[in-house]
């Protein structure tokens, strides 16, 4: 007779067809990397010969086979009706006797010595499951805390009737699979007691852009099914893979989730699909993280293992045992939807923008627009027509019949991670997920546009908004004699970004990270025991989960500095650092306790005169202390420095005193010290300046409205802004030449190139170094310089 059940340590990938891809990977684990570090619970599984030999009970199968052959899945009513039909038949069957024998005593010794507070989990493991271009995630059951021999087997028998929920029919179908080859194999496995501890999904590349050297880490207080769902809006960690390997510091970045429910054993239940409740979580612990760097790291490493061990990128689950402080690895399967891009880099931009109407994290770099669905339950599906935007609570598996139909979705709660964001990436549609307000923000019936286009945050508009979708095909540019980088301000878009054809980046502007993700004027979080209570509030709810407020300031501008600097390597990365006008920095959270009002801040209290007060020393110290745990510590040597609107030969010499007062030496481990050449004073005197700065970066922008006497927030005279202005381009040879004398850096990252090609094939004939370019214009810039080559 056929085994009907099998251990985990004796299954690997050989045996997909044995116990379904789930059980198969969960052995293959076992098996191979428990002695280089991964640590995952033990178990069984039945076969899927026991399931055949359940689905021979007085023909079961062929019932089954002869109702599906003529459904319509598309047709909800009916494919709701016969799912039912076919999983009550199967709820009715018995299982078979030797079955029964062989999971009582395999359950015995897996119980041994556990003691009456012993919980498993029963999952289901398909063999269309977990496979490399299928992912079939979530379609079937999984049952936690169960405990006993007698619900246990109750959960088996729930999760073979689990093939045949809807959405697992439905999912078959779209994906070709015939309904009687798929078979299901049930795993029993040790619980890892996340319920008194955390549990999360991670990925072992960036889920948007396919960035494949940062682990994806998500997680959440208690078991793991509410970040799955979607239900919980978990912390996010991306870690970088070089790092890992260097022994360095790797977390490159760390978002705060609202993490306001958990899902813990239900002690008083008796049933093994009751066996679990959901409460709120308290204020203090949702306002920390829920692991901690280490053991960020730590799983960190076991996703690489397991992704070198496969040999492809991987969507993992994972545990931390509250009782023993252990991480556990409880799933792996390939990612299927990134990990198949290709080098046609497809780009979306909006036309124009409308009022706000909602706002998340964004899924995909996609727009998406329609007629917004609110849809509260399952029972409101047949309301979701072809192209409408599904807008909701939250999505279970159930949903994914009508889910297709969508040209986006949007939810008030769920992480990157969520069901919602993996169905809408394998469906290629733009998600906005964990939103808070959008099922209440959004009316039945609204015409809205979804935007994914613009970065970490996800927009929901009003309207119909135009939009241009731009494809290029990056695997097949010509070499260019000048360098292409880019000006990247925002962190986020720096894993999507990387894809495009570059040398690096050009401008990453500080003040974007300052403005974005810190939001607090410096001066306030070094002065923070002085401030007024109400503005102590305020700023604490910003700062949470980190260990001070100069704490918060220091790694959140490592964090976004890192990100960059990781994204590209090992091209350099150009950090400018900060150059708010004075207006600019009133607008933080408490800046107007600090900024003086100017009539012209443009050409004010902004730069280096800056950082050399004694207002704001301490504030410029703090982005010096940055960048020197970036390059120092974190080992991300690509990160130059550059400084803005240095007015005086005499701010250059005390500038670059105080950097190397600060640790930040020019020349030390390859360090570049670029100025932004932005002035006249720059170009007229620009062999002076070179002897202090390592090249020049230039700031066309600046240069034209200081050359030409204009103020470029000024409409009334912004016909007059043009960098092809002959005495913009004086002084822009001025410089090249300058640097080229001495050979130096010189570069161009202002506006200028990016709206007017033919001023970017001037620079290119001038002998520039390199054109940082915005990055919607570097392919049609790069392939307007090649021409140019070619014709020469």
């Amino acid at each position: 007779m056929a085994d009907y059940i099998l251990w985990f340590d004796q299954l690997g990938m050989h045996d997909v067809n044995i116990v379904g891809g789930k059980n198969a990977s969960l052995g293959e684990m076992i098996s191979h990397l428990a002695k280089v570090g991964v640590s995952v619970p033990g178990g069984f599984a039945t076969t899927t010969d026991a399931y055949r030999d359940f689905l021979q009970y007085e023909g079961l199968d062929a019932r089954i086979n002869q109702l599906l052959a003529s459904l319509n899945v598309d047709d909800i009513q009916a494919l709701t009706t016969a799912g039912k039909t076919i999983r009550d038949w199967l709820m009715a069957a018995p299982l078979p006797e030797a079955l029964l024998a062989a999971v009582t005593e395999a359950y015995e010794k897996l119980a041994a010595g556990a003691g009456d507070t012993a919980s498993f989990a029963v999952r289901s493991s398909a063999t269309a499951e977990d496979l490399p271009d299928a992912s079939f995630a979530g379609q079937q059951e999984t049952f936690l805390n169960v405990r006993g021999l007698e619900q246990v087997i109750a959960a088996i028998k729930e999760v073979f009737a689990s093939l045949y929920n809807d959405r697992a029919i439905a999912y078959r179908v779209h994906q070709r699979f015939e309904h009687d080859k798929v078979f299901l194999s049930a795993g029993i496995q040790k619980m890892a007691r996340s319920d008194i501890g955390a549990s999360g999904v991670m990925f072992t590349l960036d889920t948007e852009s396919g960035f494949r050297d940062a682990v994806f880490i998500t997680g959440a207080y208690g078991l793991g099914e509410t970040v799955v769902q979607g239900a919980v809006n978990p912390d996010e960690f991306y870690v970088y893979k070089p790092n890992l390997a260097a022994k360095r510091p790797a977390i490159l970045s760390r978002r705060l989730g609202a993490k306001a429910i958990e899902m813990i054993y239900d002690t008083q239940a008796g049933a093994h699909n009751k066996a679990t409740l959901t409460r709120d979580v308290e204020a203090g612990r949702r306002q920390r993280f829920c692991l901690t760097d280490e053991q960020v790291e730590s799983l960190a490493r076991q996703a690489v293992i397991i992704e070198q061990h496969y040999g492809r990128p991987m969507d993992i689950e994972w545990a931390l045992d509250g009782g023993d402080g252990q991480l556990y690895i409880v799933q792996a399967r390939p990612e299927t939807v990134e990990s198949r891009a290709s080098s046609v880099v497809e780009r979306y931009q909006l036309a124009g923008k409308s009022k706000v109407l909602a706002e998340g994290r964004s899924i995909g770099q996609k727009i998406g627009q329609g007629t917004a669905r609110i849809i509260m339950s399952i029972a409101q599906m047949h309301e979701v027509q072809e192209g409408d935007v599904l807008v909701t609570d939250m999505t279970d598996p159930d949903w994914e019949p009508i889910m297709k139909r969508a040209s986006a979705i949007v939810t008030n709660r769920g992480g990157r991670t969520c069901h919602a964001a993996i169905i809408a990436r394998e469906m290629g549609i733009p998600a906005v997920v964990g939103c808070g307000d959008a099922t209440t923000q959004i009316k039945k019936g609204d015409q809205v546009t979804v935007s994914c286009a613009e970065g970490d945050t996800g927009y929901i508009y009003e309207g119909l908004l135009g939009f241009e979708r731009m494809t290029a095909d990056t695997g097949n540019l010509p070499e260019l004699s000048v360098k292409i980088m880019m000006n990247v301000g925002n962190p986020s878009r720096a894993f999507s970004f990387s894809r495009l054809p570059n040398e690096g980046v050009g401008l990453a502007r500080l003040e974007f990270i300052i403005n974005n993700t810190i939001g607090i004027h410096p001066k306030a979080l070094l002065e923070f025991e002085r401030l007024p209570e109400d503005l102590k509030v305020s700023i604490g709810e910003k700062i949470a989960g980190y260990s001070s407020p100069v704490g918060f300031y220091v790694d959140k501008l490592v964090e976004g500095i890192a990100t960059l600097a990781a994204a590209f390597y090992p091209h350099p990365v150009i950090v400018r650092m900060s150059d708010f006008k004075s207006n600019e920095y009133a607008n933080l959270l408490a800046g107007d306790r600090y900024e003086p009002h100017e009539e012209n801040p443009m050409i004010g209290y902004r730069g280096v005169s800056r950082y050399l007060s004694s207002a704001f020393r301490d504030c410029f110290e703090l982005e010096c202390q940055a960048l020197r745990r970036v390059r120092h510590d974190m080992g991300l040597t690509n990160v130059q420095v550059m400084i803005p609107f240095c007015r005086t030969l005499e701010e250059a010499q005390q500038v670059t005193e105080l950097l190397a007062a600060q640790g930040i030496q020019r020349g030390e481990q390859g360090l570049r010290l670029i100025m932004m050449c932005e002035i006249p004073s720059n170009a007229l005197l620009a062999e002076e300046f070179l002897e202090y700065f390592d090249g020049f970066s230039i700031g066309s922008n600046d240069m034209t409205q200081l050359s030409l006497g204009l103020d470029r927030d000024s409409g009334l005279i912004a016909h007059l802004f043009d960098e092809r202005n002959p005495a913009v381009k004086k002084l822009l040879s001025m410089a090249i030449e300058a640097c080229k004398k001495q050979g130096k850096y010189v570069g161009i990252c202002g506006q200028g190139p990016s709206d007017y090609p033919d001023f970017a094939a001037w620079l290119h004939e001038q002998g520039i170094s390199s054109i940082s370019l915005n990055p919607d214009t570097v392919v049609n810039t790069w392939l307007h310089l090649a021409r140019l080559e070619k014709s020469a």
